[in-house]
């Protein structure tokens, strides 16, 4: 069980000689003294983050938000990050938290995605499918975004929980696949089991012929902040008024898309698409349904980071007391954190 992770934790040991090798690759433009105010990230084709959200309400202020390419998922975003090849990013608590217990230097700030009853992480399987039960995964492949984070935790819980011993879920076999392929691959029979969740799955529900076996807040039995936006503890300490300002914001931009109506925020959503690329496609955009965050202004628990190192524990990837909740977030920057 524990090859699971070996890939994630080279990664991890290697980042302070990767780090040190690109420390120079995107530094901050501000002048000497000044604070950055234009943060390089990660963005999602045919989909809005909040910080685009909160840039385009005019809540960011004179901060300025630069692409710098397509995010592949949380791990990867935690390397951009923690590299300096973009200020901020997003990722899967579980894969902060393991990521922090390598000594990556990053700190979270506010909360990026969760689950609720509109928005979750489901797994999938053909209608005509023989899998019923968490038994029925033995040998079987199931389809993940990315090894280490949510997908990989909440499917081995769900199984957990079914009664699978350990030497059992070993003979379930995780395999990566991109979010945007998904639905093809699971419907084409080249894997068994597929785990999605918003957009995609929406639209694979749609076209018939595929059956919900679980979702993450019937595993966990509540909804839940999943991930957090992070930036690096450095950046933090030299751009603690940037970092408000994008917290703030970001905040902001939370709280209107939890209290304006879906439509509206799904025509918000189309707009901020056209114009930064007028080919860029929309149509998925109308199967948003909510943030998922459980907060307000996505204000981050204790909980929320807990529950993740709880399972890392369990799983033999941390020790008993290595990494404090209370360490790995902070919500200093975040008002709504004080109402």
């Amino acid at each position: 069980m524990k090859k699971r992770f070996t890939h994630v934790h080279a990664f991890l040991l290697t980042m302070g000689l990767v780090s040190a090798l690109l420390a120079g690759c995107s530094e901050s433009k501000a002048k000497s003294g000044e604070e950055d105010k234009v943060l390089q990230y990660n963005s999602a084709p045919g989909s809005v983050s909040f910080p685009e959200l909160a840039k385009d309400l005019g809540y960011l202020g004179d901060l300025e938000l630069e692409s710098i390419g397509s995010t592949t998922g949380g791990p990867e975003s935690i390397q951009l990050t923690a590299t300096k090849q973009i200020d901020f990013g997003s990722a899967f608590n579980g894969a902060i938290i393991k990521s922090i217990s390598q000594n990556v230097k990053i700190k979270s700030v506010i909360g990026s995605y969760g689950s609720d009853k509109n928005t979750y992480i489901g797994a999938y399987v053909l209608a005509d499918s023989p899998i019923k039960s968490p038994k029925d995964f033995i040998g079987k492949k199931i389809g993940v975004n990315t090894l280490g984070a949510h997908l990989e935790f909440v499917t081995k819980d769900y199984l957990r929980r079914g009664g699978l011993t350990e030497k059992e879920i070993e003979q379930v076999t995780l395999v990566t696949i991109p979010s945007a392929n998904a639905e093809q691959i699971l419907r084409s029979k080249q894997i068994d089991v597929v785990l999605m969740s918003g957009i995609a799955r929406d639209r694979a529900l749609d076209k018939g012929g595929i059956v919900e076996l679980f979702k993450d807040t019937d595993v966990y039995k509540t909804e839940f902040t999943a991930g957090d936006y992070f930036f690096r503890e450095d950046y933090i300490k030299k751009n603690p008024d940037t970092v408000k300002q994008f917290v703030e914001g970001v905040a902001k931009a939370i709280e209107w898309a939890r209290t304006t109506p879906r439509e509206e925020v799904i025509q918000r959503f189309e707009a901020i698409i056209k114009k930064r690329d007028p080919n860029e496609p929309t149509e998925n955009l109308k199967y948003w349904k909510s943030t998922g965050i459980a907060k307000a202004g996505g204000v981050i628990t204790q909980g929320e980071y807990q529950v993740w190192i709880d399972w890392l524990v369990a799983n033999g990837d941390l020790k008993k007391g290595q990494v404090k909740a209370e360490d790995l977030y902070t919500n200093e920057f975040n008002s709504y954190a004080k109402k």
